[in-house]
């Protein structure tokens, strides 16, 4: 469990104490039911123009839909809308807000034929009338009551996926499960787990030629058969495949833990949302640190554990793993599970601006790449998406972690100063807490990745000699608001860097932390701080071209979509894994005056 476990439970304690005096996983939630609209009914004319959705919909999505967690399943989060543009953008206006769930609220909102889909905190999940605000149904799935004792924050539900007339979502105790999208009627629940076990299911699918793919975080308690991907038929619910994230005795790279048992390896876990390339038929994960993570408390420092921090490209029919790069190997707990960008472009990193560069790269050619920030370390790495070929990595911000990036096979040395050998130790560490799960955005238009970047050091100490379920990842510390060694003071960064030649183009600075960002073919970068401003920079040059104050702390996803013509901004506040609980959970829509 959690007993001593003092990341989350200095951070959730509130959120913990709210939920358990509200008793929100227990018998107060109604059963599978949808509720009905304001109307009474559950048929709405809303849905007259609704119409089941494909694959080829998902793959290549009508510029007025939302349809997966970034728009597209390469995870740029882009849009192709342009009717709100720097010309106009600061001419918007609010069209509606909503009030939704308690609970931690970094919700993605999915839009289809002028109806949106979005998951609220606990498996609550609300279809609303995007013109009017007006609410459809909604369905609230009954929830063991003990949630919080398996799991820190059990509330997290960060999207949805749509197929069919179908919404899929992973729910909090472990199953998969489809709604009708009409009425919000249980179709189908497949039990992936026993939520007892530990794994924790924060984030929802993606569909990938009719499979709903999704991963999950995994506790100790669970073992390695807790910490795994899977895919079920999105149709019916039926489990294809399942990939554990963890190399046992006797499997490749299962010498990689050294002599640990397999019950002792723990925790890599893969809690956001994979990429997928149709064309490859790959499925992109990103996984988490090993518990604890100090490796001198496992078999020792020398050893790889694989396949933690990692990036896993699986055949989406199978489950087989094609190809994995390790991006480090983690002593802080910096893991690297979040999106992975899938870009078409030129290679030719600037050697002036890229530390590490694979020297057999011709420049300029053309690649299919996976690019990006992967980790919470300020590092992007390019690497070929059909092979796993290593091509460049940079840091973004002052770093002290690696020393090294062999340019030809992509293996990673550590700065051996940042290594923890015994307990007790403190280590600075700078350039390891430079993002976390809000995402970044890439544009086709400019060829940029665009980051909101933290810069700063902190100090991490090891606080135990042995694995230990009382201690999960056996560290203490976790501050990065320290300065730079030479006195530079930290700093929140809107980052725009060329994914062609890694060369920064601009950095839009402020005081408070950036959250999730979108980008639109208006020529416009979208995003919400933690202190509830709504901003749009322009993606060419980061000038700020507007901002609204909301209230509180701009928490979930971004998304755009059109409806009759206009074009609609949505966005989410509330709590989250950085804001506290006096932030008011609401969902937000702007648009221009008529």
């Amino acid at each position: 469990m959690y007993k001593n476990n003092k990341r989350f439970i200095q951070g959730f304690i509130v959120l913990i104490s709210l939920l358990s005096g509200l008793g929100v996983a227990g018998s107060a939630i109604a059963a599978d039911q949808p509720a009905q609209g304001g109307n009474g009914q559950t048929e709405n004319s809303v849905f007259a123009n609704f119409t089941p959705v494909t694959d080829e919909m998902i793959q290549n999505p009508d510029p007025a839909d939302w349809l997966t967690w970034r728009r597209t399943l390469n995870a740029w989060g882009h849009s192709p809308l342009d009717q709100i543009n720097t010309d106009n953008v600061d001419e918007l206006r609010m069209v509606w807000v909503r009030g939704i769930g308690d609970g931690i609220q970094e919700g993605t909102a999915l839009v289809h034929d002028g109806i949106m889909f979005f998951p609220n905190p606990l498996d609550v999940v609300q279809a609303i009338d995007i013109k009017s605000g007006d609410l459809l149904w909604e369905y609230r799935r009954r929830l063991p009551r003990d949630l919080e004792d398996y799991f820190p924050v059990p509330s997290i539900n960060r999207n949805l996926a749509i197929y069919e007339d179908l919404i899929i979502d992973t729910s909090a105790d472990d199953y998969i499960y489809a709604l009708d999208a009409y009425t919000g009627e249980l179709v189908w629940e497949t039990q992936i787990l026993d939520y007892r076990q530990g794994a924790q299911q924060t984030s929802g699918p993606i569909i990938a030629n009719g499979m709903a793919i999704s991963g999950r975080g995994c506790e100790p308690e669970g073992s390695p058969d807790a910490c795994i991907m899977t895919a079920h038929n999105a149709s019916t619910g039926e489990e294809i495949w399942r990939t554990r994230t963890i190399a046992l005795p006797g499997e490749p790279n299962g010498e990689s833990w050294g002599d640990m048992a397999a019950d002792e390896r723990w925790h890599v876990g893969t809690w956001l949302v994979p990429s997928y390339d149709p064309e490859l038929n790959l499925v992109y994960f990103g996984t988490s640190v090993t518990s604890p993570a100090p490796k001198f408390m496992m078999a020792g420092n020398e050893y790889q554990y694989l396949y933690h921090n990692s990036t896993l490209a699986l055949d989406a029919d199978t489950g087989e793993m094609v190809w994995y790069y390790q991006h480090l190997v983690d002593h802080w707990d910096y893991d690297f599970p979040f999106e992975r960008l899938l870009v078409d472009t030129a290679v030719a990193p600037d050697p002036d601006a890229v530390e590490w560069i694979n020297p057999d790269i011709e420049p300029g050619e053309v690649r299919k790449v996976l690019t990006g920030i992967p980790g919470k370390p300020g590092f992007i790495y390019t690497l070929d998406r059909e092979t796993g070929e290593f091509l460049w990595a940079k840091p973004v911000v002052y770093q002290n972690l690696i020393d090294d990036i062999d340019g030809r096979t992509g293996e990673v040395s550590l700065n051996p100063e940042t290594l923890f050998t015994e307990v007790g130790q403190t280590v600075l560490t700078c350039g390891g807490e430079v993002r976390g799960w809000p995402s970044g955005t890439y544009s086709p238009t400019t060829n940029m990745m665009y980051y909101a970047l933290h810069r700063g050091c902190g100090e991490v100490t090891s606080t135990m000699s042995e694995p230990s379920l009382d201690n999960l990842y056996g560290i203490a510390g976790f501050t990065s608001n320290l300065p730079l060694p030479d006195g530079t003071p930290t700093l929140n960064t809107v980052t725009a860097i060329s994914a062609e030649t890694g060369e920064v183009a601009w950095a839009y600075e402020q005081e408070e932390l950036m959250m999730s960002l979108m980008s639109t073919d208006g020529g416009l970068i979208f995003g919400g701080d933690n202190n509830g401003r709504m901003k749009a920079l322009d993606k060419r040059t980061g000038e700020l071209l507007w901002e609204i104050n909301v209230g509180s702390s701009v928490s979930g996803y971004p998304s755009t979509f059109m409806v009759d013509g206009k074009q609609y901004i949505s966005f989410s506040t509330g709590l989250s894994l950085y804001a506290g609980a006096a932030d008011a959970n609401l969902l937000f829509v702007f648009a221009l005056p008529d």
